[in-house]
């Protein structure tokens, strides 16, 4: 048939900085494309052969001859009959560039380098690349194709330069993260696109956890029209076959994913990679009977299986039966392997070697951080002795404000709800038991309290978390100034309260594990705030 493709998006991830594994994948990959779908095209991520964000792997003097000899053997390896097209950091006199490359017939036959290189937010592309200046147009079948790569689809200028080149159809490489609401600000961004070019347009996204990056997928597409005629799953990993025809684009489309039901995967998926590609056998979360635990639990029992995953409860004298008989039903249901190491003896001990030194001192809030603390060091004791992960359970919410203990309830590799509000945190452990009532009841329902005082609760220090999530979202995420925040009816000495705890914890976050960012301003990458510094008026 004249004018027709059959276009293969490869939705998977790429580990970074491992050279030679990825492109064993790609050259893989391409074959099975070939063999079971009769691809024509196959796509694969921005800088597939070395992983996104590749940072300072890029300033490493091994890099370029490792990424030359990979190439070599993609262009020798894949099937002939195939094009293929995928993302890499290409090296020219000394100027490290991002490029995408098109392989046709066992050679490298074309490479375009991207143009609009992001430098806000979690991206500092300016820190190693250096900037193209030009679109690409190849051919294949007679079809002429433009490629870009992630950001020059974001501005015009690209995108027309294909156009004028006579592109019957653009294909956009992309490690785009993820944060809540991406998809629908990406789909908007490639209408725009399709508007100004008439043009059809294939969108192929990078998946998986990378650190505190969260990678998506949802890989998608338009039609000449506007009109959406591919959408790959979120954070699923697959081979997507598009066909192409007579100007006209036509995929398979996953509808009706729920915000909250992606949220969740994103995260089961953020744990999974995270723990596997850092060769941890299992992982160990500290289970006391409360939410933020109750769902950590749940998304490592999900992410990793229950027979990976052990949950520890650690009771002291304040902590109440319910939350004992809670954590041993949820680890129950899980199927979690589960024990119960006691803190007393510890914080006995502690506080009678202390009792001369703090002579004179009524018991506050050191005593509070030491059961914290000595908890911490029960979970990295059994890390270090069985090799697993202590995934850390404080929210976005907590570590904004500080409402968590160094080295105590902060201790572990990584903390799946880092960037997740308090709010969030519910919503969330609502969603995963409407299939499987994994929770119990009471741990959603129950005030929050850390337990390490008598009858205490969270809201004895903290505003009530439906004020305090939306003071931190303007505070945070929007930058607003107190007397903005003040401004839209929040009370000036709570608006004071959180936005002092917010400046005085940052010393907190900078000790703090890695989490993966699903909103639009997380704590790490894309929030980079002086610890010493006097800025209350901004």
């Amino acid at each position: 048939m004249p004018n027709s493709l059959r276009i293969v998006v490869v939705q998977r991830p790429f580990c970074v900085g491992d050279v030679s594994g990825n492109a064993d994948a790609i050259i893989a990959d391409a074959a099975r494309a070939r063999t079971e779908h009769a691809a024509d095209v196959v796509v694969f991520p921005e800088l597939a052969l070395v992983g996104y964000p590749p940072d300072d792997l890029l300033l490493r003097t091994g890099l370029p001859d490792a990424v030359r000899d990979a190439q070599a053997r993609i262009a020798a390896s894949v099937p002939g009959e195939v094009t293929v097209v995928y993302g890499h950091p290409s090296y020219e006199e000394g100027v490290c560039r991002n490029s995408a490359s098109v392989v046709q017939g066992g050679v490298q036959c074309a490479t375009t380098h991207k143009q609009a290189l992001p430098n806000y937010g979690v991206f500092d592309e300016k820190r190693h690349f250096s900037a193209g200046d030009r679109s690409l147009c190849f051919d294949c079948k007679g079809v002429r194709i433009g490629l870009l790569v992630c950001e020059d689809l974001w501005v015009p200028e690209p995108s027309a330069q294909a156009l004028a080149d006579g592109a019957e159809l653009l294909i956009s490489i992309n490690a785009s993260p993820y944060t809540r609401g991406k998809a629908q600000q990406r789909a908007e961004i490639i209408r725009s696109r399709g508007r100004e070019t008439r043009l059809p347009i294939v969108y192929a996204n990078l998946v998986g956890g990378q650190d505190d990056l969260l990678f998506d997928g949802a890989s998608q597409a338009i039609d000449a029209h506007g009109n959406s005629c591919f959408v790959a799953p979120s954070f699923a990993d697959g081979l997507y076959t598009l066909h192409f025809s007579e100007g006209q684009l036509q995929g398979p489309i996953c509808e009706g994913e729920e915000s909250l039901g992606v949220l969740y995967q994103g995260l089961v998926r953020a744990v999974r990679d995270y723990v596997d590609r850092n060769g941890f056998p299992g992982a160990i979360v500290g289970l006391s009977g409360g939410i933020d635990s109750a769902l950590v639990a749940a998304l490592a029992s999900d992410a990793l299986g229950p027979e990976r995953v052990r949950t520890v409860a650690m009771p002291s004298r304040y902590t109440a039966d319910m939350s004992n008989d809670d954590a041993a039903e949820q680890a129950r249901r899980l199927g979690t392997r589960h024990s119960v190491i006691p803190v007393e003896p510890a914080f006995t001990a502690y506080s009678d070697m202390l009792a001369e030194s703090f002579a004179g001192r009524t018991a506050d809030v050191t005593e509070e951080n030491l059961q914290s603390r000595i908890r911490g060091t029960l979970l990295m004791a059994l890390s270090n002795k069985f090799g697993n992960v202590v995934l850390t359970t404080g929210n976005k919410s907590e570590m904004a404000v500080g409402y968590a203990t160094l080295y105590g309830d902060m201790c572990g590799g990584f903390a799946p709800l880092k960037d997740v509000y308090k709010g969030d945190v519910w919503r969330l452990a609502r969603w995963r038991n409407r299939e499987q009532e994994v929770i119990p009841q009471r741990v959603i329902d129950r005030p929050p309290s850390a337990e390490l005082r008598a009858d205490q609760t969270d809201e004895d220090s903290l505003p009530p978390y439906s004020v305090l999530d939306e003071v931190l979202r303007l505070y945070v995420e929007e930058q607003c100034a107190a007397a903005d925040i003040v401004a839209r009816g929040f009370d000036p000495e709570v608006v004071e309260q959180i936005t002092a705890l917010v400046r005085r914890a940052e010393y907190k976050r900078r000790q703090a594990p890695p989490g993966p960012k699903v909103t639009p301003v997380a704590f790490g990458r894309d929030r980079r705030f002086p610890i010493t510094a006097r800025y209350d008026a901004l």
